[in-house]
């Protein structure tokens, strides 16, 4: 029995229709495709645009014209980034800029490191021992070539045991002179630390990590100057060497080896005609990691001529 009736929709065969007044739609508005005096003329041609939307219509514009100069900008720059598996030129970029080419001045250190009257410029680097920083002892040759700097090794109490050919890294460091007739301190402390760091103001200035990081600061107290597109080179180099030559796979190693031989098909230095940061970084991760068998020609090449320095031969002294 159902538990209610309803009136019927539709009736049988012989029955009416019920009349439904159903409206045509929920409600009524102004038709726009025609005029106020419904002569049937169509409003888009007769009205003028409204100015509001032009003023929509420009600014679109205006942003559409600015991205695509950005993307432009973009691609440009994405063509200057140094990858292993890039197929391009880097040679090309620098010697096409003419207007900035390298050049290497003696470094002025109160402009480099600020002026501090009475008191020798002290830079403090503590390392690991069982990670020892082979780019950084390299540059600390290349700078006693161009400084009076006065050098020390200390061990932290942080660390139990260090290698004698460690505690003598700096070679024999006899002091034959006042503190106040150097230009420069360099003190290396033997630590527990997972990354170098380097301080040349204790009180003040906050630690530089990453050997690769340290090692770009100390090469730029040599005075070198370069224009931005070299620099970008040579920072991407040096963040290669230590991220995929150092810490990468085989895979990347033989990628970075391949894009290096490349580059030293053009020029006899990674970058330009000049010894930079990136080679020392380079050669040293090379050396460390062992992968300096089998490498292409031009590679060999290039390790012969770094290894010719005297920097570098005493940095490979202490590998063996």
């Amino acid at each position: 029995m159902p538990m209610y009736k309803v009136r019927p929709f539709q009736g049988g065969p012989d029955s009416a229709v019920l009349a439904q007044h159903l409206p045509a739609c929920m409600y009524r508005v102004r038709s726009v495709h025609h005029d106020s005096q419904g002569g049937g003329s169509h409003a888009a041609a007769t009205e003028e645009v409204d100015p509001s939307l032009q003023a929509l219509e420009s600014r679109q514009e205006e942003i559409l014209k600015r991205l695509y100069e950005l993307k432009a900008a973009v691609d440009g720059l994405s063509k200057m980034i140094q990858t292993p598996d890039a197929d391009f030129d880097a040679t090309n970029i620098i010697q096409a800029d003419e207007h900035a080419p390298l050049t290497a001045s003696a470094a002025d250190l109160d402009n480099l490191l600020g002026k501090d009257y009475g008191a020798l410029k002290d830079i403090v680097i503590n390392a690991n021992p069982s990670l020892p920083p082979l780019s950084l002892l390299v540059l600390h040759s290349l700078l006693c070539e161009r400084y009076k700097i006065l050098s020390a090794i200390h061990t932290h109490s942080s660390v139990k045991y260090v290698p004698e050919h460690l505690l003598k890294c700096f070679g024999e460091q006899a002091r034959k002179q006042s503190r106040h007739e150097y230009q420069l301190a360099f003190t290396l402390i033997w630590k527990d630390v997972l990354k170098p760091q380097m301080k040349f103001s204790v009180q003040t200035m906050c630690p530089i990590e990453g050997e690769g990081n340290i090692a770009r600061f100390l090469f730029s107290l040599l005075g070198q100057k370069h224009n931005a597109v070299t620099a970008t080179l040579i920072d991407s180099w040096v963040d290669t060497a230590i991220f995929q030559l150092k810490e990468g796979s085989n895979k990347e190693r033989a990628a970075v080896l391949r894009s290096m031989n490349t580059a030293l098909g053009k020029t006899s230095w990674l970058v330009g005609s000049e010894l930079t940061v990136a080679d020392v970084v380079t050669w040293c991760a090379l050396r460390q990691t062992e992968s300096t068998s089998g490498v292409p020609a031009n590679v060999q090449k290039w390790l012969k001529s770094c290894e010719n320095l005297a920097p570098f031969q005493s940095a490979l002294k202490l590998l063996k």
